[in-house]
């Protein structure tokens, strides 16, 4: 798949400093300071109920810290207005844990989405949407509907409309969290195979396994959310 790489600065492509959230009436992680290179692979583990979904949303801006900045290509999101969260996201792709598919559009209109809600013209991605779709493996269920799709090519169909506007940065929530091993192993091919144009991936999974495999084909860092606070986890995994 061939995607354009914008030039980047040495500024982290994602910086959290001193961050802390507080949600649902309790604390989730408080003082988390990190940063996500420009090219760099990490995963985020955790607990179920750690706050890897919540600390996600705050990369790209759906969330605000209650405490601390949360820096995207240099800027504070907390500063940005509509307009400039807007710029900001077209540079990130998200594969949400639920997938978020509009069940009456097919597959192919629903990975070309991100092209349609910014209101540009969709003929260039159009005309790569068959190799994207290629790409991920689902160039035959183009015209299907979202619900026609097994847990595995909702996941891979995810991915494609993630990268269709050839972000920066993608961030993956459990993208194989509800898929088997073949097929987890497919979708972190995908994403290693992004990591390897440049892109900066975020991937947060519980499955210590994948990570494992990941790391024998990668080099990733991996954060640790236990406790309420951020870790680099060590050489035992």
């Amino acid at each position: 798949m061939r995607q354009k790489r914008r030039g980047m600065t040495d500024t982290g492509a994602i910086e959290l400093y001193s961050v802390a959230m507080d949600y649902g009436g309790r604390t989730l992680f408080r003082d988390v300071t990190f940063a996500l290179k420009p090219g760099s692979f990490h995963f985020l583990t955790g607990p179920s109920g750690a706050g890897k979904t919540t600390l996600i949303k705050l990369c790209y801006g759906e969330l605000t810290a209650s405490e601390g900045r949360v820096l995207a290509f240099g800027e504070d999101t907390t500063h940005m207005d509509r307009d400039a969260i807007a710029q900001m996201r077209r540079r990130i792709g998200v594969v949400h844990q639920d997938c978020r598919f509009i069940d009456h559009l097919s597959v192919a209109e629903n990975v070309l989405l991100p092209i349609s809600v910014t209101g540009q013209a969709p003929s260039d991605a159009e005309a790569n949407l068959a190799e994207l779709m290629g790409w991920v493996g689902l160039e035959s269920l183009s015209n299907h509907l979202p619900p026609e799709l097994s847990g595995g090519e909702r996941q891979r169909a995810a991915l494609a409309r993630a990268v269709i506007m050839s972000p920066d940065v993608v961030l993956a929530d459990e993208p194989t969290g509800n898929v088997d091993w073949e097929m987890s192993l497919r979708i972190l091919s995908l994403l290693i195979e992004l990591n390897k144009l440049g892109k900066t991936i975020l991937c947060a999974t519980h499955d210590m396994s994948l990570i494992r495999q990941a790391k024998s084909r990668v080099s990733a860092r991996v954060l640790r959310l236990r406790d309420g606070r951020v870790e680099l986890a060590g050489a035992e995994l």
